[in-house]
């Protein structure tokens, strides 16, 4: 009788089985004290200065796959850009780039519907992170890197376009740890106001569209 509960529970499942593709567009807002300090007190205009809070595009692809109709794993792939540029008088174009790669294995529970479901999730995963900076007044251009590790929270909901695409729209608290970059001589950003090394540790919340393609199993 066990063996055939289990034979019961295990077609159950896959006949549930579903395996998603999704891709997203999105905007980040985001706080990086240490840069916003550095920029601030080194290159921004005593008029303009860069705000707590900042515009990063994001983009991403994600592969998940539901064990049930509650429960849903998953790995995704987001590319985040971020950059600042100015023209300093009498001194001429500065400008700094921020690209992340931001990895992360997702856990969601799912509460679903005729042709809708949302999802909570968590996640975690390395983050790689690529600075360069650009005085041109000077004629250097120099490019850090670095490693860290970030988490996130989502609240996610799908509506039904057909049988099998969707379309999404999700939200995302994140916190990054990315660390000191560094060029290839171990040299790091220094911020000479504070005597300090610059860190881009951030925190960003994100509003995200985009379209999901289920294959396999049934609703």
């Amino acid at each position: 009788m066990k063996k055939l509960v289990w034979i019961v529970l295990i077609l159950t499942e896959i006949s549930f089985a579903q395996t998603e593709l999704k891709g997203t567009m999105g905007v980040n807002f985001i706080s990086i004290p240490s840069v916003q300090d550095y920029i601030n007190q080194n290159y921004a205009p005593y008029d303009v200065q860069l705000n707590t809070f900042n515009t990063a595009v994001i983009f991403s692809g994600e592969v998940g796959y539901f064990f049930n109709e509650k429960f849903e794993m998953s790995i995704e792939i987001p590319f985040q850009i971020y950059s600042y540029n100015t023209n300093i008088a009498g001194v001429g174009q500065y400008d700094l780039a921020y690209d992340s790669f931001l990895p992360s294995v997702m856990a969601y529970y799912v509460i679903s519907g005729t042709g809708y479901n949302f999802k909570f999730g968590a996640g975690a995963g390395p983050r790689i992170n690529t600075v360069t900076e650009e005085k041109k007044w000077q004629g250097t251009t120099d490019e850090y890197s670095s490693i860290g590790l970030g988490g996130l929270l989502r609240a996610e909901a799908n509506t039904g376009l057909s049988e099998n695409v969707y379309a999404n729209i999700g939200f995302d608290m994140r916190y990054d740890v990315n660390g000191e970059p560094e060029d290839d001589n171990g040299n790091n950003l220094i911020n000479n106001v504070e005597n300090e090394t610059v860190d881009f540790n951030s925190f960003s919340l994100g509003i995200k569209l985009g379209i999901t393609y289920v294959i396999g199993g049934t609703n």
